[in-house]
């Protein structure tokens, strides 16, 4: 029997698929990365600010770790497994609620890798792992409503929309929103 920690900032995630992996950030990872937050196409629909300067982008990667140990938030490079020194997205875990033992992810994809199933193949990993090696039992996540394609990813990964949560949040950037709350449980998983 393995014992399940329920807390996910126990041991930082390193999570291997068939096709993807999802790992620590690296200050050799600058250049993607700064392709990723500087670009405009990435956060139309996301409460996370552009980076024009590399600079701040650089700090970031630093932010990444202490956010960790914070056990405020964790960040992980989205890589295909040929290329594991390319990040081509990011993944995230956040707000994670050890009473209610929960956590929200949010992932974003380097556009040139768009419809190539890379952000569902993401989710799963992300799934797998919180429901079957932290053992958290609700994962969910927030989706503005012209984001089709995020709620896609949701919906293929078995998601299910709870309803929207109207006017209820303030994302820089975009002022006060209307966010769709998706969720999953493990029960969800296992029928």
């Amino acid at each position: 029997m393995i014992l399940l920690s329920k807390n996910p900032y126990e041991q930082f995630p390193h999570i291997v698929t068939d096709e993807i992996t999802l790992r620590k950030i690296l200050d050799s990872d600058l250049d993607n990365l700064f392709e990723i937050y500087s670009n405009e196409n990435l956060f139309k629909h996301s409460p996370v600010m552009l980076k024009k300067n590399k600079n701040t982008v650089a700090n970031m990667i630093g932010h990444f770790e202490r956010d960790f140990h914070k056990r405020k938030s964790i960040f992980l490079g989205i890589c295909l497994n040929g290329e594991p020194n390319n990040i081509v997205g990011i993944a995230e875990m956040f707000d994670y609620s050890n009473e209610v033992n929960m956590i929200t992810i949010g992932y974003r994809l380097n556009n040139k890798f768009w419809s190539k199933g890379i952000a569902t193949k993401t989710v799963k990993a992300m799934k797998d792992y919180i429901f079957n090696h932290i053992g958290i039992n609700r994962i969910q996540a927030f989706v503005m409503p012209e984001n089709i394609k995020s709620q896609n990813v949701l919906q293929r990964n078995g998601f299910n929309k709870e309803g929207i949560i109207r006017q209820g949040y303030a994302w820089k950037g975009h002022g006060v929103v209307d966010l769709i709350l998706y969720s999953l449980l493990k029960s969800d998983t296992e029928k």
